[in-house]
């Protein structure tokens, strides 16, 4: 039987986050909703779920958001520590910056990424397995772009990790890892050993991870997540949001307070709460956030409304670009 107490909850939501503009203006990205809950608070759940309660928090941009939205973690029923960011220098030096609060092996979610994950449990089993070392979170992607977009995983035929690849150009199978960790503590020691990439200049958590490797650390990956979806643009909030209605009951998706035409047709979407639908209007495939009016006579289809702007992510999707106005 694993002892959860003896592990440590982490947390990198220091991120600018500049391709989610319009709401980087207001918003740090891990406190963007997703089904009416800030993204952060979900992962935060899902360490409770699994028996977590200390959790450490690397905050920076608009950190100040977060930490009100989240305090000290005794409403959500954990204990949480605030660590801020100095500079932005990659994950693995984002990593390094929580070694004095981190006194356990722990469990490391980066803040912008969602996931639906299936028996999560299994990466601590492994990691009992195997006796330290790292268990990557990963998932069998079919889609040779997404690998591309985040690190790639090869095995030996014993199940393995022997090299890992920040968004590798051939990947040489269809092993993705998808930003969720379990590391002892021996990962400070490889991060102090990780020298910048050339291509980034940044300190990579996937080369202090094969340091790892090569000092005969075992390293495994754990398929347990089935959804993800790195939350980097407007279209990506909406993709999350979509995701998640499309699972879950239409009314759990309409937050408290909320007034509706009687006559307005909501279909997959998510509402939040203090909304205002004035008009008999249909809202398909979108997101609203809390504390919006909506007074217009059209409907909304892939769109984003806030109460300052409303964004429109077909045009997104079509030309590369969000276009966002003013309400």
């Amino acid at each position: 039987m694993i002892d959860m107490k003896e592990f440590q909850g982490a947390i990198l939501a220091a991120g600018r986050g500049s391709r989610m503009a319009p709401f980087s203006e207001s918003y740090p990205k891990p406190i963007l909703p997703v089904g009416n809950k800030p993204l952060i608070e979900r992962q935060i759940e899902t360490m409770k779920e699994l028996g977590i309660r200390e959790i450490t928090i690397l905050i920076g941009h608009k950190g100040f958001q977060i930490s009100k939205v989240l305090g000290d973690g005794s409403r959500l029923g954990v204990s949480i520590t605030y660590v801020e960011q100095t500079s932005a220098l990659g994950i693995a030096h984002a990593v390094g910056r929580l070694e004095a609060q981190i006194q356990k092996p722990f469990l490391l979610f980066l803040g912008d990424i969602f996931f639906v994950a299936e028996d999560m449990a299994r990466m601590f089993e492994l990691y009992r397995q195997q006796g330290g070392g790292a268990v990557l979170g990963a998932k069998e992607e079919d889609d040779p772009k997404l690998i591309q977009n985040n690190f790639s995983i090869a095995l030996s035929p014993d199940g393995f990790a022997t090299r890992v690849v920040e968004k590798p150009r051939h990947a040489t199978n269809r092993l993705k890892g998808v930003g969720v960790y379990l590391f002892d503590l021996t990962v400070f020691d490889a991060i102090r050993r990780t020298p910048r990439t050339a291509m980034r200049d940044e300190y990579e958590i996937t080369d202090s991870i094969q340091v790892m490797i090569q000092d005969g650390l075992p390293v495994r990956p754990c398929t347990c997540i089935k959804q993800d979806i790195n939350m980097t643009s407007p279209a990506d909030l909406l993709r999350c949001n979509l995701l998640l209605a499309s699972s879950m009951p239409a009314e759990s998706m309409i937050g408290l307070d909320t007034s509706l035409h009687q006559q307005a047709r909501v279909s997959n979407s998510v509402i939040g709460k203090n909304v205002i639908v004035r008009n008999p209007i249909p809202i398909t495939n979108s997101l609203i956030f809390d504390n919006t009016d909506v007074d217009s006579t059209s409907g909304f289809q892939n769109f984003i409304l806030t109460p300052d702007c409303i964004v429109d992510c077909n045009h997104s999707i079509q030309n590369g670009h969000i276009h966002g106005q003013r309400i």
